[in-house]
C-alpha cells in the first residue's frame, strides 16, 4: 500500500476535482435549469400566498439568474414582467429598468422586461379599451430590441403583432417579413403576416399564406384563420370545410362548432346549418345563441311559428338579453309588422337609457336610434324618423354629418324634395364638403330634374382616391334618373376602372344590368345579371331584379320562381321581391298567391304606383271589380304623388284606360 502526506493527499484531491468539472457552457446550462425551477416554486408560492411579497422577490431573482446564465431564454422576460404586475410592482419594475438603461443603454434585459410589462398595459383590442401610450411605448422598446437583437424572431414578431394593433400595415409586414427572413417557416410570423395581408383586403393572399401553414402543419389557431380569410372572400363553402378541419383537432370545441354553422348559413347550406344548431342545443339547453340563430334560420325560411319558439325559449332563459331582444325586432319586421317592431325597440331604448354611456354603449346606442329612425322612415312617419335620427346627432357629436345624411334621405324619400335640398345645404354649413350629404343632395336635385346642378356637386367630390368609385356610381345614378344613359355607361365605366374587390367589381356589373334592363336591351341586361350570380351566389337584389324581368316579359318563368323565391328567402320582408313574387304568379294564373303577395308588398310600399297597378290587375282577373277600381286609383295617385324620375317608369296612360274599363265593368256589374 503507497501511504500519502497530507499534502500530497490535498494536491491529489484538488487535481481530481478539476479533472471532473464541467465546462463553463455546461455550468451555466446547470445554474439556468436550477433558477428556473426555483423561480417556478416562488412563482407557485406567490400565488397560494396571494403574490406575497417575499416569495414574488425570490422568483424574480431567480428568473434574472436564467437569464445571466443563458442570455437567450428570453422567453423568460415574460415570467419576470407578469411577476411585476401581479405583485402591484409595475411602477418599481419600469424604475429598476429605467435606472439599468441608463447605466448601459445595450443590456437587453431590463428593455425586454419594459417591453413585456407596457404590452400587459396595453389592455384588450377586442373591447376596443386600448392605452394609446402604452402601445406606442411597447413599439418603441421592441424596435430597440430588434436593433440591437435583428436575429431575435420572437421579438420581431411582438413588434409586427404590435405595429398591427396600432393599425401600421406597412410597418406590421416589414416586422413579419424579418422574422421569416430568420425563420422562414415560422407558423407565428407566417399567420401574423397573413392577419397583415387580411386587414388589407388581400384575402386571396391571406388565404394562401394560412394554407401553406395547415398544410405543413395545421393547428387550431392556424386552420381557425383560414376559415377567417375564406369568410372575407366570402368563400363560405371553404370556409365550413376548414372549420370542419378544426374540429378535427378539437371535437368537443362547441365554438367552432358555431363558427362552423354559420359559414354553412351563409354557404346557403341552411339544412346542415341547422342540424349544428339544434345538436349544439341537445349538448346544452342554455345556448340562447344557437336558439337565436335558428331563429334566424326559420325567419328567412319564412317559418314564422318555428322563429318564434325559438326566440321565446331564449328570451325565457336570458330576458334582458339586448340581442335577443333585438331579434324580437327583427321578427316583426320581417312579417311586416312594422309598428310592433317599433314598439319593441322603444321599449329597448328605454330599458338601456343612462345619463351616460361607455364608448362601446354609446355605439350600440347610435345603431338603436338609426335602426328606430329607418323603421318610422318605412312606415312613412316622415316626423318621427327626422326626430329620431336628430337624437342620433345629440347623442354623439362625431355622428352629426350621418345625422343630417339621414334627415336629409328621410325627405327625399318621402318625395319632399325641395325640403331634402334645403335641409342638405343647411347640414353643408356644418359639415362642409361632407361626402355622405353632397350625394344625398344630389340625388334629390335629381329627382327635381336638376341633372347638371346635381352632377356638378358629385364632381367637386372627384379627388383621385379611391372614394372617386363610389362618386362615379353615384353621378351615374343620377344620369340614370334623367334617363341620360350614354353619360350613365361613361360614369361606370370609370367606377369600373376604380373597382379593386370582388365586391367592388360585383356592385359595378349590378349597376350596368340594370342600365340594360331600363335600356330595354334585355339579352345584355340578363348576361350582366348573370354575371353578377357567378361573382356572388348569394347577391339577392340580382336574383330578383332577373326574375322580374322574365316575368314581366312572361319568358323562363319556372327559372324566376326560382330566382324570386330564393331571393325572398334571403329577404322575406322585401316589398320589391314581394311584388316580383306576386307579378310571377299572376303570370302563371295563381292569382290567390299573387292577391297575398301583392297586399303584403303595398303594405311594405304604400306609394308605388306599379304594385297597385299589378294588385289591381289580378282583382280584375278575379272579377273582383270594386277592389280593382280602388287598386288603379290609388296607383294614379301614387304616380301624381310621385317625383318625375318614378314617374318616367310607369305607363300612366295604360292604368288610367285600365281603371275606366274596370268602372265601366262594375258600372255593368251593378245594373
Amino acid at each position: 500500500m503507497i501511504r500519502f502526506g497530507k499534502t500530497a493527499l490535498a494536491v491529489t484531491l484538488t487535481c481530481s476535482c478539476l479533472m471532473a468539472q464541467p465546462d463553463k457552457k455546461e455550468q451555466d446550462r446547470a445554474a439556468a435549469f436550477y433558477n428556473y425551477a426555483m423561480g417556478r416554486v416562488y412563482t407557485e408560492l406567490a400565488g397560494a400566498y396571494g403574490n406575497k411579497g417575499e416569495y414574488v422577490n425570490k422568483a424574480i431573482d431567480h428568473f434574472k439568474s436564467v437569464l445571466k446564465a443563458d442570455p437567450n431564454a428570453t422567453f423568460i422576460t415574460e415570467d419576470i414582467s407578469d411577476l411585476y404586475v401581479q405583485g402591484g410592482r409595475t411602477r418599481d419594475a419600469i424604475r429598476e429598468a429605467e435606472d439599468a438603461l441608463k447605466a448601459n443603454p445595450q443590456d437587453l434585459l431590463p428593455r425586454r422586461i419594459l417591453g413585456r410589462i407596457y404590452t400587459r398595459l396595453i389592455g384588450d383590442p377586442q373591447s376596443r379599451q386600448v392605452n394609446e401610450t402604452m402601445l406606442k411605448n411597447s413599439i418603441e422598446q421592441y424596435t430597440k430590441i430588434t436593433e440591437q437583437e435583428p436575429k431575435d424572431t420572437e421579438s420581431w414578431i411582438m413588434l409586427g403583432r404590435l405595429q398591427k394593433m396600432s393599425t401600421n400595415s406597412v410597418e406590421s409586414e416589414k416586422a413579419f417579413k424579418k422574422a421569416l427572413e430568420i425563420d422562414a417557416d415560422n407558423e407565428d410570423a407566417l399567420t401574423g403576416l397573413a392577419l397583415v395581408y387580411g386587414d388589407l383586403g388581400d384575402t386571396a393572399r391571406a388565404s394562401e399564406i394560412l394554407r401553406r401553414v395547415t398544410d405543413k402543419n395545421p393547428s387550431m389557431r392556424t386552420l381557425t384563420a383560414l376559415a377567417s380569410s375564406y369568410e372575407q372572400m366570402h368563400d363560405y363553402k371553404l370556409a365550413a370545410e376548414t372549420y370542419k378541419k378544426a374540429l378535427e383537432l378539437q371535437p368537443d370545441n362547441d365554438e367552432i362548432k358555431r363558427q362552423m354553422a354559420g359559414a354553412l348559413l351563409m354557404g346557403d347550406q341552411i339544412d346542415d346549418a341547422r342540424k349544428v344548431f339544434e345538436q349544439l342545443i341537445q349538448e346544452d339547453p342554455k345556448d340562447i345563441g344557437s336558439r337565436l340563430r335558428l331563429s334566424q334560420i326559420y325567419r328567412q325560411q319564412n317559418n314564422f311559428d318555428k322563429a318564434w319558439e325559438m326566440q321565446n325559449n331564449a328570451k325565457s332563459i336570458e330576458p334582458g338579453n339586448l340581442e335577443i331582444r333585438y331579434n324580437e325586432v327583427n321578427l316583426y319586421d320581417a312579417q311586416g309588422k312594422t309598428a310592433e317592431a317599433i314598439s319593441s325597440l322603444k321599449d329597448i331604448l328605454i330599458a338601456t337609457q343612462k345619463k351616460t354611456y361607455t364608448a362601446p354603449e354609446r355605439a350600440t346606442r347610435a345603431n338603436l336610434l338609426e335602426r328606430l329612425g329607418l323603421l318610422y322612415r318605412q312606415s312613412e312617419q316622415t316626423a318621427k324618423a327626422v326626430d329620431t335620427f336628430r337624437l342620433l346627432g345629440d347623442l354623439d357629436t362625431t355622428l352629426g354629418s350621418r345625422s343630417s345624411a339621414q334627415i336629409v334621405d328621410t325627405y327625399r324619400q318621402a318625395k319632399e324634395y325641395q325640403k331634402a335640398v334645403d335641409e342638405a345645404d343647411s347640414a353643408l354649413k356644418k359639415f362642409p364638403k361632407d361626402r355622405m350629404i353632397l350625394i344625398v343632395r344630389a340625388s334629390a336635385l335629381g329627382e327635381l330634374g336638376k341633372t347638371a346642378d346635381a352632377v356638378n356637386s358629385l364632381k367637386t367630390l372627384l379627388d383621385g382616391k379611391p372614394t372617386d368609385r363610389d362618386t362615379y356610381l353615384s353621378i351615374a345614378q343620377v344620369y340614370d334618373r334623367a334617363k341620360n344613359y350614354p353619360e350613365m355607361a361613361k360614369s361606370i365605366d370609370q367606377a369600373e376602372k376604380l373597382s379593386t374587390s370582388k365586391e367592388e367589381k360585383e356592385g359595378v356589373v349590378f349597376t350596368r344590368a340594370a342600365m340594360f334592363e331600363k335600356q330595354k336591351k334585355y339579352d345584355q341586361a340578363e348576361s350582366e345579371f348573370r354575371k353578377v350570380l357567378e361573382m356572388n351566389p348569394q347577391n339577392h337584389n340580382a336574383m330578383n331584379y332577373l326574375g322580374y324581368m322574365f316575368a314581366d316579359r312572361n319568358l323562363h318563368l319556372p327559372e324566376a320562381r326560382q330566382l324570386i323565391t330564393k331571393a325572398l328567402e334571403l329577404d322575406p320582408g322585401n316589398g320589391a321581391y314581394l311584388d316580383s313574387m306576386g307579378w310571377l304568379a299572376f303570370r302563371q294564373g295563381k292569382y290567390e298567391e299573387a292577391e297575398d303577395n301583392l297586399k303584403k308588398a303595398v303594405e311594405r310600399q304604400p306609394k308605388d304606383a306599379t304594385i297597385y297597378d299589378h294588385l289591381a290587375e289580378v282583382y280584375f282577373k278575379q272579377e273582383k271589380m270594386k277592389d280593382a277600381v280602388n287598386s288603379w286609383e290609388k296607383s294614379v295617385r301614387a304616380w301624381e304623388a310621385a317625383g318625375p324620375s318614378e314617374r318616367e317608369g310607369v305607363d300612366i296612360t295604360g292604368i288610367q284606360k285600365k281603371l275606366e274599363r274596370a268602372k265601366s265593368r262594375l258600372a255593368k256589374n251593378r245594373n
